[in-house]
Order: structure tokens, then sequence, then C-alpha cells
């Protein structure tokens, strides 16, 4: 989970500009994140919050970087600020999500991850988001679902098949689940062939 979630932050983490000197202070953070320099990100990035205190993307870039320095606590203030300056900051709902999950608040991450996706229904990564907070709460059949629209939307998300596979597996329905499987081994999801040897043998 933790990878997928680092691999989120570099994904969707887009530059913009605000004023001039904010945007440059913000350009200069998010090289500093890419260059896992977090605590020169977070100088540049709160004199870019200085300048324009209204800079949603300048609180969500310094929320990852806090997550990378494993300040959950802050990491949630900066997602907060930014999605009541831009209500319809899909990416910043998801990794509040993601975060609440960490921090065991599995239906407020639930929550989260559905806002993202009344924003945003075509992003399959929020219906994978959902679909693992989901399977912590043994909602089985939703998890489900949100995989199967995930893979709908991408089929070419392996993790989504695993996923969805090994829930398959544990609900005694072991022929579609090793199905799942095998697809996500043809993608190069690696943990897949482990499942299938302890599983679909």
């Amino acid at each position: 989970m933790k990878k997928l979630f680092y691999s989120i932050i570099v994904l969707i983490i887009l530059s913009t500009g605000c004023s001039q000197n904010a945007e440059k202070y913000f350009a200069q953070g998010k090289g500093k994140f890419d260059l896992k320099d977090y605590k020169g990100a977070i100088v540049d990035l709160n004199k870019a919050l200085e300048i324009n205190p209204k800079y949603a993307k300048a609180y969500f870039l310094r929320g990852g970087v806090k997550v990378n320095l494993k300040d959950l606590t802050g990491a949630i203030a900066d997602f907060n600020n930014a999605i009541e300056i831009d209500p319809k900051y899909a990416d910043a709902y998801q990794l509040r999500g993601i975060v609440k999950f960490f921090l065991q608040d599995i239906r407020g991450a639930i929550s989260d991850y559905t806002s993202a996706i009344d924003i945003n229904p075509k992003n399959s990564s929020f219906y994978n988001s959902r679909g693992l907070a989901k399977g912590g709460l043994k909602d089985d059949t939703g998890a489900i679902s949100d995989y199967t629209k995930s893979i709908e939307l991408d089929p070419k998300g392996a993790e989504a098949y695993y996923e969805r596979g090994c829930i398959k597996i544990s609900l005694g329905m072991k022929e579609s689940g090793c199905l799942d499987l095998s697809k996500a081994g043809e993608l190069g999801y690696e943990k897949a062939y482990q499942a299938i040897k302890w599983w679909c043998k």
C-alpha cells in the first residue's frame, strides 16, 4: 500500500502557477520533492504559501512531503486546506483517504475515495483505493465491485486483477479468482505468481 501511495503522489502532482514568485517556490519545492529533499521542499512550499495562502496545489504537495516525513497529522491538515480552497480537488481527497487508511480511519478513507469518484468517476486508481478500504472492512462484495470498475476503466491494471482474485479465492470462487491472478501475472504483477503457487495448483 505504501508503494502505491508514493507512486500516486509522484504521478498526480502537477506544477501550476499563482503569482510568479509563488510559482517559482512551488517549482523549487517540487524539484526538491522529486530529489527526496523533503525538508528543503517544505521550506520552499512554506514560502510559496506565504506569498499566496490560497495556493491549493502547494498545500497538496506539502501534504505529500509531510507523508514522507511521517507527519501524517500535518499531511491531513494540508489536504484539508487544499480541499477547502478547491472543493473539486479529487486527488487531494484520494491522498487524504490514503492517510486516513494508514491511521485506521477506514470509514473516513472510504468517504474520501467516494468524494474523489464523485468528482472524477473515470479515474481507476480511486476505485482501487476504495476497494482496498472496503476489503479492510470485510465488504468483499463492495471491494469486488470497485476492482471490477477499475478494470473496466483500465484493463491493464494488474493490481486490481490481483486484489479481486485474492478476494474471490477467499470466498470460494477459486476458478474465477485464479483467472484474475493469472491475468495479474501476465500484466507483470510479480506477487501474483506466488499467490498462484499457493492457491491455484
